[in-house]
């Protein structure tokens, strides 16, 4: 709910603030007044587009406050404000909002700093404008389905609904990736079986190419590396016999170990350990001397190999060490297409399970739109009629939309359609209704769907134009009801709108040594009366208008 509303220096207004109340304040002043000055600093305000033309002649610069009362908990506002990180107040928002004449804004939603387009967002939460400025909500079709959801109040079957969407399209994605991946398969199936071919008959293993680079390594310095395995044995073995050598040292020690009752025993198991060790690096060092090939063939068959290695590590774009993975890959993807057609048919089964479970709870969704629709139908034109509309018809069309459009919200298109005469078509209710006839649609819209909307605040911008008498009054009444369930702000020029009112305020236009000001003032119970009183003798008031006016305010 608004609460009050601070402007400076906007067009004809110096210096303004007001403080508002639920239920329905009217705005009353003669034309060319300044009325319209307010609704634009409302919605410059509540985001609507910065024009310089709204500062005052010299003025540098314009302000406008709006304070909201509003509990921001658990209602669309506080997605909005947790996406964008805003702190959520408890139970008001104050926004202020600046513009220079140089073009230069700044916007401040409880001392914090947004953009326009998260004004523009929030401000859609707080205040519905109906009239000349109406461009979104009711009149737009894409809203209708939400309205209709909200008023109908089916909100169980719409999360059914949703869940079994995407489950739907989850199974489908499944099914399309499936198809995709074996028909991909297919396309290689001839190449794939080649590279494994390939793959199988070379057979390597991980750690093969470091292998056979250390034997081409040694075969390429074989002798070098058996003369130096000869010149070692040779060392061991040779004129010098070093192993019998040791034999003969260890005999004499273990001798004369034996004469000092065991005093020379590490000495005894060390050369016992030398000859051990001596005698197997002989026996190791023949072994590798017969390993070491001088075979060229062997070289050049060691080297092929290694080619074909990594020539095929390049044709697959990996490493000798991951050729065992590629193959095992082309493998799994072989064994796809051999084996893939059964699970696509799994799949298929599986997606057509979950279509058949969202069409039927769609199904049911659009049968609750269709007894919602047929109710807020019946109760809309139950309020055009004392509304000077008799002849008019709205309609709630609900219209199965194609597969392809499909959603999470159902399978229905919902639009509301007015026609304004018994032979006329249905159609848009901006493309079909009038100013005034457009206004009164609206009205006779909110006054069943007061009790689901998602903002505090509603204005009407001359909802009574065109029409008096009993038609105004039943306007007046529909305004008054609708303002027990959200506030309600009018402009009007109506005296018996203006009578329904709890709170009355007077915009004025005042003209001193040249300069233009509008005012806005607060009516007391006799200032009411002498302002509608006014509304309805014009410019000369009459003791006979005042005693009217005394009847509309006592009614």
């Amino acid at each position: 709910m608004l609460t009050s509303l601070s402007i400076r220096n906007v067009v004809l207004i110096s210096k303004l603030d007001l403080d508002f109340k639920s239920g329905l304040s009217v705005l009353t002043g003669e034309t060319g007044a300044g009325k319209s000055i307010l609704l634009d600093s409302l919605g410059f305000v509540l985001g609507n587009r910065a024009e310089t033309g709204l500062i005052r002649q010299g003025a540098d610069k314009l302000s406008v406050t709006a304070t909201f009362d509003i509990r921001i908990k658990d209602t669309p506002l506080e997605g909005i404000f947790s996406e964008y990180e805003l702190d959520i107040p408890e139970d008001e928002i104050v926004i202020k909002r600046t513009l220079s004449t140089e073009g230069k804004g700044k916007i401040f939603l409880n001392d914090q700093s947004i953009s326009a387009k998260v004004l523009k967002e929030i401000g859609r939460y707080l205040v519905e404008v109906h009239g000349q400025f109406d461009n979104q909500g009711l009149l737009n079709p894409a809203n209708h389905q939400s309205v209709l959801d909200s008023f109908g109040g089916y909100d169980e079957q719409r999360a059914e609904v949703s869940k079994t969407y995407k489950e739907y399209k989850a199974a489908q994605k499944a099914r399309i990736e499936a198809e995709s991946s074996i028909s991909k398969a297919k396309s290689d199936e001839e190449d794939l079986r080649h590279w494994l071919s390939e793959l199988e008959k070379i057979n390597t293993y991980r750690g093969e190419e470091e292998e056979l680079s250390q034997k081409r390594l040694e075969m390429m310095n074989s002798e070098k590396l058996l003369e130096s395995l000869n010149h070692a044995y040779g060392a061991l073995s040779g004129n010098f016999d070093i192993i019998s050598s040791i034999r003969q040292a260890a005999s004499a020690i273990e001798k004369a170990n034996m004469l000092v009752n065991g005093k020379y025993d590490n000495i005894v198991e060390m050369l016992s350990e030398t000859l051990v060790n001596a005698e197997e690096a002989m026996s190791e060092i023949e072994a590798a001397s017969q390993n070491v090939s001088l075979n060229e063939n062997d070289l050049n068959a060691l080297e092929e190999r290694l080619f074909a290695l990594r020539s095929l590590a390049r044709k697959h774009q990996c490493s000798v060490d991951e050729l065992p993975d590629v193959m095992a890959k082309f493998q799994t993807e072989l064994n796809a297409i051999e084996h893939g057609e059964e699970g696509l048919e799994e799949l298929k089964r599986a997606e057509e399970r979950a279509k058949n479970a969202y069409e039927e709870k769609a199904a049911q969704l659009s049968e609750e739109r269709k007894t919602a629709a047929a109710k807020l139908d019946f109760q809309v034109m139950a309020e055009l009629a004392p509304l000077k509309m008799e002849k008019a018809r709205f309609e709630t069309k609900v219209e199965a939309l194609p597969e392809t459009s499909w959603n999470e919200d159902g399978k229905d298109n919902v639009y509301f359609t007015v026609s304004t005469n018994p032979n006329s078509p249905q159609g848009p209710l901006n493309k079909i209704a009038s100013g005034g006839e457009l206004s009164r649609f609206m009205l006779a819209l909110k006054v069943n769907l007061a009790k689901t909307s998602n903002v505090g605040t509603m204005i009407f911008d001359e909802v009574d134009a065109g029409v008096g008498g009993a038609t105004a009054k039943a306007v007046g009444e529909r305004l008054a009801r609708l303002a027990k369930d959200v506030q309600v702000l009018v402009v009007t020029h109506s005296p018996q709108v203006a009578a329904s009112g709890n709170h009355h305020f007077k915009v004025e236009k005042h003209t001193e040594k040249d300069v233009t000001t509008t005012t806005v003032k607060q009516l007391a119970y006799g200032e009411r009366m002498e302002e509608i009183a006014r509304m309805l003798a014009g410019e000369k008031v009459t003791e006979e208008a005042r005693a009217a006016a005394r009847v509309l305010l006592s009614a």
